[in-house]
């Protein structure tokens, strides 16, 4: 309640009116104020509303200063400065001059785009600019009432786990209100400079789309049948569009974009969730690909760092390609141009998180590049792209996501979806031009492989009890001895937050990644079932992965594995 009435008192008499009808209600003070928004490696995401445990400018600007606080005392970071960039989310551009604000006003150098811009912009302009660090605004794919604050180390990639600690104490030593601030407007165009804020925009979009370019592995194919493909695009209110269209152009790739999804709608009124991944979301591509009889519908998420794809079958239905379904084809695609071209390396690596599809190391195995897993979260394949540009040991050529992200090149350290929307199109423009097609392609690999099926599913949690609650759910996994799920045995179960692994046969080890609150119970077919609290949302996530002769049996086997796995969490 004090900090309630602290708030009433400071917060603008505007602002005032979103917390005067709560004044009498202690359920509503304790949901807004009875806690922080916590801040970790993917920085801080929340509901956009006024409080302690909401995104708004007072939150972002207390954030910032711990940033600020932590720059300076780095040597030579406050002249080397912060990359800001923001997605079309409500008050992300508002949030984006505070940031810049905050830090002009502790002598940081500050780069700050003149409009929206994708996740994996911010990433490159970090690394292009010399950056010490970068913040991105933006929620991702969560729902219109979430914005979020993403930042980035100097290498490109998220706040490594020790830098974000430092942070987090100098947030938690910082006062929400009093915080001296430069006046930065929010209609800053390119070339405006406020002091020690420079805003930038198209001569470094300029080198990023040259970067992409240079990932291309069929150029030639592209420019000769670039115009002939049918395919639709969406940005779905985000900051893909302007990239990615133009992206397209360059290479003489005709796209249809949905007209109605172009426009920066902050409410994304088009669709339910401004998420890709699902079918729904892409709805109004699909049917404007069946009027033109598109081959493919490909739809980005706000933040432009996820890819969603749905294909055209023979009978004229689009199926939607999971996230697993995504990254192995480009993986595949990758790994047989190089080869074809002889520039596969002895050394070629691919990295893929443990909740990704098994049918990647698989692959790998069979085309000699070795696979790596890593924990979920794209900072950890910027870490191996950032290990292996000091060693050499290894060459990176693909990294991916089940979740929809990947990124081809070493450019930027996080997902790229215009890069990924880019290498798509051009594997399709490939295969057609081998005679085959990319969905011929993934059952070839199934045929080859063996049916992959993943089934994931979230359990929500509300409220500022849903980290602590889930934690509990967690704990008590941990307590149940488990030797079958959904009739398949679990050869191994890996507790990544003890760091231990306990074999069926009683064999101990170690898990050999960071610690995180995952449990991975290994199952025979390199199948798996894997439980871990997302770290973005207030989800508890079941991720399963199956293994079968077919589709059928697997998809049969997928639904009684997820059940299983279901029950087990209860």
């Amino acid at each position: 309640m004090s900090i309630f009435e602290e708030w009433l008192t400071n917060v603008t008499f505007d602002e005032r009116e979103e917390l005067e009808p709560i004044k009498d209600d202690p359920v509503q003070i304790r949901e807004r104020f009875g806690g922080e928004l916590g801040f970790g490696t993917a920085g801080m995401r929340g509901i956009i509303r006024l409080g302690t445990f909401g995104m708004n400018v007072y939150t972002v600007k207390r954030a910032t200063k711990g940033v600020a606080d932590y720059l300076s005392g780095l040597e030579g970071a406050k002249d080397r400065g912060v990359v800001i960039a923001y997605d079309t989310r409500r008050f992300s551009r508002e949030f984006a001059a505070a940031s810049a604000g905050i830090l002009a006003a502790n002598g940081i150098k500050v780069y700050l785009f003149e409009d929206v811009r994708p996740v994996p912009v911010c990433s490159f302009a970090v690394r292009r600019l010399n950056a010490e660090a970068g913040i991105m605004i933006t929620a991702s794919h969560n729902p219109k009432e979430y914005n979020g604050y993403k930042v980035y180390g100097p290498d490109g990639a998220q706040m490594s786990p020790e830098a974000t600690a430092k942070v987090v104490e100098f947030i938690q030593k910082t006062p929400y209100f009093g915080l001296e601030c430069a006046d930065i407007p929010t209609d800053f165009r390119e070339g405006d400079v406020f002091g020690t804020v420079k805003v930038i925009g198209k001569d470094l979009d300029e080198e990023y789309f040259a970067e992409i370019e240079k990932i291309l592995l069929s150029p030639e194919i592209v420019a000769e049948r670039g115009k002939d493909i049918k395919l639709v695009y969406t940005p779905v209110h985000g900051a893909g569009y302007m990239p990615v269209t133009t992206m397209f152009a360059r290479l003489g790739i005709q796209a249809n974009v949905v007209a109605e999804q172009v426009a920066p709608d902050p409410d994304f009124s088009t669709v339910k969730v401004p998420n890709p991944e699902n079918k729904e979301t892409l709805s109004m591509g699909i049917e404007l690909g069946k009027k033109i009889g598109a081959d493919v519908v490909l739809g980005t998420d706000p933040d432009s760092d996820r890819l969603g794809v749905a294909l055209r079958l023979d009978d004229g239905e689009y199926v939607p390609l999971t996230g697993n379904q995504i990254g192995v084809l480009l993986m595949d695609y990758i790994i047989a141009r190089k080869a074809e071209t002889g520039a596969l390396k002895p050394n070629a690596a691919v990295v893929k998180t443990i909740v990704t599809t098994t049918l990647a190391d698989r692959i790998c195995q069979k085309r000699g590049v070795t696979a790596f897993n890593v924990l979920t979260g794209f900072k950890f394949i910027g870490e191996k792209i950032k290990e292996w540009e000091t060693s050499g040991e290894y060459e990176y050529i693909f990294g991916f996501e089940e979740s929809f992200g990947s990124l081809a090149g070493t450019y930027a350290r996080d997902k790229d979806a215009v890069a990924a929307a880019v290498l798509f199109a051009e594997m399709m423009l490939y295969l057609e031009s081998r005679s085959s097609g990319v969905y011929k392609r993934l059952k070839e690999l199934y045929s080859e492989f063996g049916y992959y099926v993943e089934k994931n599913a979230s359990v929500e949690y509300g409220g500022l009890d849903a980290m602590r609650d889930m934690a509990a759910v967690m704990e008590k996994l941990r307590g149940i001895k488990v030797e079958s799920i959904g009739g398949e045995k679990v050869l191994c179960v890996k507790d990544y937050l003890s760091g231990k692994t306990l074999s069926a046969d009683g064999t101990e080890g170690v898990t050999g990644l960071p610690v995180s609150d995952v449990m991975y119970y290994t199952l025979p077919d390199e199948q798996f079932v894997v439980f871990r609290p997302s770290g973005t949302e207030p989800k508890l996530k079941i991720y399963t992965l199956v293994f079968d002769k077919n589709d059928a049996a697997a998809n049969a086997k997928a639904e009684r594995i997820m059940k299983a796995a279901k029950e087990l969490l209860k």
